[in-house]
This record gives C-alpha cells, sequence and structure tokens, in this order.
C-alpha cells in the first residue's frame, strides 16, 4: 500500500516503478527512492512499510555519500543565523598541510624588458617582490578577518620572467602542521608578491595587469589531497 501510494502522487513527468519492469528488485527500490526523495524532500527510510528489511547497501552508501558533499559544500564562515563567524576547528585533527598557488604579473614588453635587465628605478624587482610574498603569508590571519592565526613551517616564493607573455609567473607555496588549512597563506603570498611587482613598476607603465590568482594543489586535512586539472 505504501508503494501505491507513494507512486500516485508522483509528477507525471517522472517515470514510475512499474511491476513489469524489466530492473531487477533493487534497481527498482533505488528508483522508487529517488522518487520519494523528489516529492517528499528527504531521504527515504532504510525500511520498505514496517518490513524490518533493511535499505540495500549500495544505496545507504549512495546516501551518505550525497550527504557528505551537501556537508562539504556549506560556506562554513557562515552560521546558522546567517552572520560572518570563524570556524571552530579544535575538534579537528592535527595533520601536514601544503598548498600551492600562482598568479601572473603581464608586464608588456616595455617594461619586461626593465625588470630583465635589472634598470627600473625602485630597484630589483623579482628580489623585492619574493620577500613580500612571504611576509604577505604569515601576515594572512590579520589581512583577511576570518582566517585563523596559524604557524607556517615553511614558505617559498619563486618569481620567473617569461618573455613568451612579457609577464612575471610567480608560484607560491605555504606548510604547516595543525587543524587547518593553509590555502590563503599561498593565495595571500602570491597576491602580495604580484602587487609588489606592480608597485615596483607602476612608475613606467599603469597598464600593468595581475590575472589569474589560484590555488593550483592541496594536501592535508580531511578533504585529503586535492590538484587543478591541467
Amino acid at each position: 500500500m505504501f508503494l501505491r501510494r507513494a507512486t500516485l502522487i508522483l509528477p507525471k513527468s517522472r517515470r514510475l516503478f512499474s511491476s513489469s519492469s524489466s530492473h531487477d528488485l533493487v534497481s527498482s527500490i533505488a528508483e522508487l527512492n529517488k522518487e520519494m526523495e523528489f516529492v517528499f524532500g528527504e531521504a527515504p527510510p532504510t525500511s520498505l512499510a514496517g518490513s524490518g528489511e533493511s535499505q540495500p547497501m549500495g544505496q545507504e552508501s549512495e546516501f551518505k555519500a550525497v550527504k557528505k558533499v551537501e556537508s562539504e559544500s556549506k560556506l562554513t564562515h557562515i552560521s546558522v543565523k546567517g552572520e560572518a563567524q570563524m570556524v571552530d576547528v579544535s575538534h579537528k585533527d592535527i595533520s601536514k598541510r601544503v598548498a600551492i598557488a600562482s598568479c601572473k604579473v603581464i608586464l608588456g614588453k616595455k617594461v619586461y624588458d626593465l625588470v630583465s635587465a635589472n634598470q627600473v628605478a625602485k630597484g630589483d624587482v623579482l628580489s623585492v617582490a619574493k620577500i613580500a610574498g612571504i611576509t604577505g603569508a604569515k601576515q594572512t590571519s590579520n589581512l583577511i578577518p576570518l582566517c585563523h592565526n596559524i604557524n607556517l613551517t615553511h614558505v617559498r616564493v619563486d618569481l620567473k620572467l617569461n618573455p613568451n607573455d612579457y609577464c612575471v609567473e610567480i608560484e607560491g607555496e605555504a606548510a604547516s602542521t595543525g587543524k587547518t588549512g593553509v590555502e590563503m597563506e599561498a593565495m595571500t603570498a602570491v597576491s602580495l608578491a604580484g602587487l609588489t611587482v606592480y608597485d615596483m613598476c607602476k612608475a613606467a607603465s599603469k597598464d600593468i595587469q595581475i590575472t589569474d590568482v589560484r590555488l593550483d594543489h592541496k594536501t592535508g586535512g580531511k578533504s585529503g589531497t586535492w590538484s587543478r586539472e591541467k
């Protein structure tokens, strides 16, 4: 009776469960469960019509996987009241965490030639920007309000001139052993390095662009390893 009631209230545009279906019992139950979730807005019970039969293991695993994705996609810096909050990480496990980020500073040929010849009036652009990036990573929690103040174990900032695009390619890496990630520290490092390149060169051109600030790779923590697809 429960199955018949569920199918009667389903939208006509949805495919209904049929006893004549060529699917086996498990596939049919899985299909019906999806229909029920569409109608009622929640996952179906783990037993059918009080029969005491457990939900198939495949369906249970699928349901847990969906809930995990929903949980990870929530904005953790917003409270249930919609207010900004600093995330409580006290319950998280300590692990080694590494993040790598990058950006590009497009100089144009005129400024590129000055930088490559080390003839910019303010001095050695790449060296100053490198130090600025490292310093920026260590100041991330002061610059971004809801970031945690963490102990960094390593910061690396590399700047490379690319003659094909007349640009400076910047890569930054941050590492820590703790309860929260270092993605923001790595991204702050390359952002500050890029801004410093701009500041050092702006007298020669106002047309300089800082582009493609992004996270490229991270390891550690509950979400594990992630890398940007090339």
